[in-house]
């Protein structure tokens, strides 16, 4: 048994989490390698401690977590503020794994096994990391609640009584054949059997996400699915495995094992298949099918092109959204919000000022409680998060520059009324300039006058500019430190012009300086958008092409910056990230 030492990391908001680490025993042919473990719920990183061995991997350190409310982990049993917390404390580790202890992202592989399997999954979706591979093993995509209607009716009292637990209902001799394994479980006293009502439901919302978006997912994939599995479905796993996005995948049926997949009496058999696929894929460079022509061919490129197709007249379909675009129409007299929208277009710049302000207005009280409920919609939260999440990226990138000595130049190229940036810098120093550029005249207006309203006219100043215009970005003066792209390229499905815009702002960004952009990989209303919302294009139909993170990130790659941060809001709608411009 190799020794291991326990240590801990810390998250984003402070939580110190416990992980175990076992050192290699062997010298690796080049850069150190590792497997990182992520375990069952209710359970924690010690009980994946036998793979150290049993996976016949010297040449790699090893490391397995606790999760939040797991094990030697802070935080009451079973439970997270969310699933999506959940999420982003994978990135935090992995993180963490390389700054402590030198091992960079491209030689990790994850072994997962069932909720940890559909963290790694949603991690693997909305970060894009670039680890040699992943093993999932039965991953909990869809847990057998055996009470019929048992997910509304939690949705249900969740919505009514807040956060409550549940216990696990499972036996230890349904998780495994091995007596060992059946009899540690009972006896480990660092295994909790409730689970909070917030993180089952968030983790059935996440997996219905991934499973349905799991073209998204480029890294090497191994899935081991157990026969005779009593805790998850099977089928979710299928489609799952079906629709990945992996050019290397292998999926894997064991007969008679039961969930426990990697800790079953015969668990010989799939650790063999493990092994193999995790060396196969240290002895291959880290590759991804390019995505640079994403717009033109595969998943996102047909459904956005299913979205621009009218419907068959008088098809049911077609009767729902005429009623729904009326219905918006007559809640326009009465919402400002919805008015604002069919007026300036939903996607324009004044529409989003007015949500980020999220000041509910209308006439009289039925149109106060429209306008509130469509300020509550999911698009729209998830925009304000990502107004926060780009406050939050903008103050790291200003700090990193100031740390190394740089002036803090500032330019938004497609501002809208700039609201996010002027915001983001308040009780900040300021920085040196601040160029706002939007192609709108009536931005331009109203981005001046947030401007003085804020008192910044000494630093700051708006004027009207083509955000795809390569030679015009590439011109910028003065130099800019540090780009910022929030909510453009989302609305045009074409990379040529995305890339020639990156291209313009690579031309312009100093080496060392850095790039704040946004991206959309995951919608939940994207037919609602594109049959009953409008355009600032001359009111046409808003038809939006979603970019995987994958994507994206290729595209700023391309153009010479490295990502460095990334957010995603819990939904898994926006993401922003921070790069750096390195070549």
């Amino acid at each position: 048994m190799r020794p291991v030492q326990l240590h801990t990391f810390t998250t984003h908001d402070g939580v110190e989490l416990s992980y175990r680490h076992w050192s290699a025993t062997a010298p690796a042919d080049g850069p150190r390698q590792a497997v990182v473990l992520f375990h069952r719920g209710h359970e924690h990183g010690g009980r994946m401690a036998h793979l150290v061995d049993e996976l016949e991997l010297p040449h790699c350190d090893f490391f397995a977590w606790d999760a939040r409310g797991h094990g030697l982990s802070p935080g009451a049993r079973g439970d997270s503020p969310s699933f999506a917390t959940n999420v982003r404390d994978v990135q935090t580790f992995v993180e963490h794994i390389g700054a402590q202890h030198g091992i960079a992202e491209q030689d990790l592989a994850v072994v997962a096994q069932s909720v940890g399997a559909v963290i790694i999954s949603t991690w693997a979706h909305d970060y894009a990391p670039k680890v040699r591979c992943l093993v999932l093993a039965s991953p909990a995509f869809k847990v057998k609640l055996y009470v019929p209607f048992a997910r509304p009716g939690l949705k249900l009292l969740h919505a009514w009584r807040g956060n409550f637990f549940v216990n696990s209902y499972v036996k230890a001799r349904y998780l495994s054949h091995d007596p060992e394994r059946i009899a540690s479980f009972e006896n480990d006293s660092l295994i909790a059997r409730p689970i909070s009502v917030t993180m089952l439901l968030g983790l059935y919302e996440a997996a219905d996400r991934i499973v349905a978006d799991a073209q998204a997912i480029q890294v090497p994939t191994q899935l081991l699915i157990s026969g005779a599995d009593f805790v998850v479905h099977r089928k979710p796993q299928e489609d799952f495995f079906e629709r990945l996005g992996s050019l290397r995948k292998e999926k894997h049926l064991l007969p008679g094992f039961f969930h426990d997949t990697l800790g079953e009496r015969d668990r010989a058999h799939a650790l063999s298949r493990a092994r193999r696929f995790i060396l196969r894929n240290f002895e291959e460079p880290v590759t991804r099918p390019s995505l640079l022509d994403a717009d033109r061919l595969g998943a996102t490129c047909a459904e956005a092109e299913e979205l621009a197709a009218p419907l068959p007249k008088r098809s049911l379909r077609d009767l729902y959204w005429r009623a729904t675009r009326a219905g918006m129409r007559l809640g326009s007299s009465l919402s400002a919000g919805v008015k604002l929208g069919f007026d300036t277009g939903f996607d324009s710049g004044s529409t989003l000022d007015y949500v980020y302000r999220n000041q509910p207005t209308g006439k009289g009280a039925l149109g106060r409680l429209i306008d509130q409920n469509y300020l509550d919609s999911i698009g729209w939260r998830g925009i304000r998060q990502r107004k926060l999440h780009a406050e939050e990226l903008l103050r790291l990138a200003m700090a990193r520059l100031r740390e190394a000595g740089r002036a803090v130049r500032i330019v938004d190229i497609a501002a809208g009324h700039g609201r996010y940036i002027l915001e983001s810098l308040e009780g900040q120093q300021h920085p040196d300039s601040i160029l706002l550029r939007d192609y709108s005249d009536i931005n331009v207006r109203d981005g001046n006058a947030l401007i003085e309203q804020k008192g910044l006219g000494d630093i700051a100043r708006f004027v009207k500019g083509d955000a795809f215009d390569r030679e015009d970005l590439a011109a910028l003066e003065p130099k800019p430190t540090l780009a910022v792209v929030s909510g453009l390229y989302e609305l045009f499905g074409s990379n040529q012009m995305v890339g020639d815009s990156l291209a313009g702002l690579a031309a312009a960004v100093e080496e060392g300086g850095y790039l704040v952009y946004t991206g959309q990989p995951w919608h939940p209303q994207l037919e609602l958008i594109a049959r009953a919302l409008t355009s600032h294009r001359d009111g046409q139909a808003w038809v939006m092409r979603r970019r995987s993170q994958a994507e994206m990130d290729q595209l700023v790659e391309a153009a010479g910056f490295r990502k460095v941060a990334q957010r995603i809001d819990q939904w898994g709608i926006f993401s922003v990230s921070l790069a750096q411009r390195v070549k």
